[in-house]
């Protein structure tokens, strides 16, 4: 169970559950990110249209995200809806509680290597990394990806982030992106053949590989761990193909391929 460190949502806060009862007037869904606290869903909150039977929209051991009411911690009450919340919202929040989900193994994996149960282990770092990183799996694949020294500014103990970083490394794959671009490399010296291998040979490098698609256009893939990189390792490996034609009387050109959408 991936826990908040408050122990209520606010109202407008989206919210995921696990229905675990559903009566012809509502039903009421345990809160996953909220110990020990469920939430109470009107029917007139189930769509925004009519609804017959409730049991066409919810049914037992259902997971659902739905958005926060009113919240009375007095009485214990929590309500919500269904029908409140955007295809694209529900979609993104089911995805992020997934995503802490592993989370919370990694750090419960973090945590045996310490010896140490779970409600030691949120107090100490994971509800600072929380804070810290935003959620806590943006803390361990910072960690996968630079190491330990990316948690040394953070408000927790060297053993920790020893523990957390090879608990990452271990377990998180390192981003990777894949484009896709084209040079169009034409010479016309005697040796035309041997400055166009020449050209291609300059681009050589291990994100890069290089198809013929048919003279003079080649095709250029590269794969990094961002876009950014990726963007500049195509276009600074293309111009430099292009420089190398242009010295010897040809030409070249660049063309970016475009992503399906």
């Amino acid at each position: 169970m991936v826990r908040m460190r408050k122990q209520w949502p606010d109202e407008g806060d989206l919210v995921v559950g696990t229905v675990h009862k559903v009566l012809n007037y509502g039903a009421f869904a345990r809160l996953e990110e909220y110990e020990g606290k469920e939430a109470f869903i009107h029917i007139s909150e189930v769509s925004s249209g009519w609804v017959k039977n409730i049991r066409d929209y919810v049914r037992e051991n259902q997971k659902i995200v739905a958005r926060v009411l009113r919240v009375n911690p007095k009485k214990g009450h929590v309500d919500v809806s269904l029908k409140r919340i955007r295809e694209d919202q529900r979609t993104r929040k089911m995805q992020q509680w997934k995503i802490e989900q592993k989370a919370e193994k990694l750090l419960e994996f973090s945590a045996k290597r310490l010896d140490k149960d779970m409600e030691t282990a949120y107090e100490e770092v994971g509800y600072p990394l929380m804070e810290e990183f935003g959620d806590l799996y943006g803390a361990f694949e910072l960690a996968a990806e630079e190491g330990v020294s990316a948690l040394d500014e953070s408000a927790i103990t060297d053993e920790w982030a020893e523990a957390i970083t090879e608990v990452a490394k271990k377990n998180i794959s390192p981003p990777e992106v894949h484009i896709t671009g084209y040079v169009d490399l034409k010479s016309y010296a005697p040796e035309g053949v041997e400055v166009i291998k020449k050209a291609l040979s300059v681009i050589d490098e291990e994100e890069i590989s290089v198809q013929c698609v048919g003279a003079p256009r080649y095709r250029l893939m590269v794969k990094s761990s961002d876009y950014i990189t990726a963007e500049t390792i195509l276009k600074e490996a293309a111009d430099r193909a292009i420089a190398l034609v242009e010295e010897e009387g040809g030409e070249g050109s660049f063309h970016r391929e475009l992503e399906k959408q």
